[in-house]
């Protein structure tokens, strides 16, 4: 085992919320992080990976629904206000737009609106952007005030930190579950990963990323809040070379992908990915399940409500 800061490279596609880093250092030997190291690194621990800068823990709304904040009557999704963590990555922005395509009022918690303004849907008059870090938990009930449904699509660059698996993968989304129960949200759905039911997954390599994973959705699970898990194989933010259109959604309970014996995980587009949390949010099979979701270009499209059914936990 390589000591604690050599450098390796990723070992194959990235299944976490954003692209990945090479460079990474390996995994401490501890999974909870040593408090001393922890206060010598405050400065830089890592925040939710929206945007690079620090956070002054300030939730500043800058754009406000209007007084009618409600999805279009008739719609499958009408009644339902959603907030969206980590809503600048690469599936919370696929998020973002097809919440929006729907009608839904949605709130995007962001933690740089400079670099959302850029990354986000502009003069959206259903889209409010709401500054907050997952980290820093009084941050968050002003964004998730008047929202009914969450999905939380954070991810973490371990590059730039080894607590970051910790303080956003584990500890941010307790801090989203914490608020959410507060304020009286119904449905969550977290954006998770192929992998995380195997310690030696090569993801975790990189700072227990799969393990704090895993963590977050037992607490998720434990809360009491009907919840929907979503775990993607690898994220693909076009078609692959030679693709000349989307794979077929293939769907499965946990733990069906992964090292032998598992069935081979492949990739999936990250807007394949934010058609099934939106869709879970209104499917009543989707309700209190975990699962894993790859594309096939094999398979043919079938309904959402279909693949929900197709999976008994």
């Amino acid at each position: 085992m390589a000591a604690l800061g050599s450098r390796i490279s990723c070992p194959g596609p990235h299944v976490c919320n954003q692209r990945c880093s090479t460079g990474l250092s390996l995994l401490p030997s501890r999974t909870r992080p040593n408090r001393r190291w922890q206060r010598a690194r405050a400065p830089q621990i890592t925040r939710a990976q929206d945007d690079s800068s620090p956070s002054d823990a300030e939730v500043v709304p800058l754009t406000t629904f209007p007084a009618s904040r409600a999805s279009a009557p008739g719609s499958r999704w009408e009644g339902l206000t959603a907030v969206v963590a980590g809503a600048t990555g690469g599936t919370g922005r696929a998020l973002v737009s097809r919440l929006l395509a729907e009608g839904v009022p949605t709130t995007a918690l962001v933690r740089n609106p400079a670099d959302a303004a850029s990354r986000l849907p502009r003069m959206q008059s259903n889209l409010r952007v709401v500054k907050g870090d997952v980290y820093q938990l009084a941050t968050l009930p002003p964004a998730v005030e008047g929202s009914n449904v969450m999905i939380i699509a954070t991810g973490t660059r371990p590059a730039l930190d080894p607590l970051g698996p910790f303080s956003v993968d584990y500890q941010g989304t307790l801090n989203l579950v914490a608020v959410a129960k507060q304020k009286g949200i119904k449905h969550i759905v977290l954006v998770s990963s192929i992998g995380v039911d195997d310690l030696f997954f090569p993801l975790n390599l990189f700072f227990g990323v799969l393990f704090f994973k895993k963590r977050a959705e037992e607490e998720l699970q434990r809360s009491g809040i009907t919840y929907t898990i979503v775990r993607p194989g690898g994220l693909q933010d076009t078609l692959r070379e030679g693709q000349t259109r989307p794979g077929g959604i293939v769907m499965r309970g946990p733990d069906a992908f992964g090292l032998p014996p598992r069935a081979t995980p492949g990739g999936i587009l990250r807007s394949q990915v934010a058609d099934v949390c939106v869709e879970a949010l209104v499917e009543p099979a989707a309700r209190d399940k975990v699962v894993e979701v790859i594309a096939n270009s094999e398979t043919p499209l079938l309904p959402m409500s279909q693949l929900f059914q197709g999976v008994v936990i």
